[in-house]
């Protein structure tokens, strides 16, 4: 079964979206069963409240970095964390190319924190255009679509062995590759 990991960032503000979306992967996972395919979803509320060596958003900012797809959620404001969290996703993504972003704004009240404005600046300056939405169930059909659009069933597989270097150094190598069996390779 392939696993894709989906990490949702937010402020607790959302706490209720946050919930909404949860329910609705898991409805959808139980559609992409068939297809092998099962959404993870990391949310910090799941993440262990436990103290670390480091601080507790590395702990999180270790998930982004293992998912396949990176979906913030605004409101009334951007925090420190849900910002750290965005910078950790989005250099990845210009050096890996991975995990694909996704950033949604709720309508947010009359008087908005500056941190939001700010936010959808630095995105404006990355010439990105956020999605927007107003009520969970928007969030969702939204994502949804998204969803729709990725081949979630190749996502993570290795095509080719293009571009694999291996220091052998003497060592007698036996593998598989793609269900084709190399013989005698050598690697430069």
């Amino acid at each position: 079964m392939r696993k894709i990991r989906i990490f949702l960032a937010s402020s607790s503000e959302l706490t209720a979206d946050r919930e909404s979306f949860e329910i609705e992967i898991n409805r959808k996972n139980k559609l992409l069963a068939e297809k092998e395919v099962f959404l993870h979803l990391d949310i910090w509320e799941d993440l262990p409240a436990q103290m670390t060596q480091t601080r507790s958003q590395d702990e999180y900012n270790k998930q982004i970095k293992a998912a396949d797809l990176f979906a913030l959620l605004a409101w009334n404001k951007v925090g420190k964390y849900t910002e750290e969290e965005f910078d950790v996703a989005y250099r990845l993504f210009k050096s890996k190319k991975k995990p694909a972003i996704f950033t949604w704004f709720k309508e947010p009240p009359q008087a908005a924190e500056p941190s939001l404005d700010q936010f959808k600046k630095k995105l404006a300056g990355m010439g990105h255009f956020p999605a927007f939405y107003k009520e969970a169930d928007d969030l969702w059909n939204q994502f949804n679509k998204e969803l729709d659009r990725l081949d979630l069933a190749s996502m993570g597989k290795i095509d080719d062995a293009r571009g694999i270097y291996v220091d052998n150094r003497g060592a007698n190598i036996k593998t598989q590759i793609n269900d084709a069996i190399i013989n005698n390779p050598t690697f430069q």
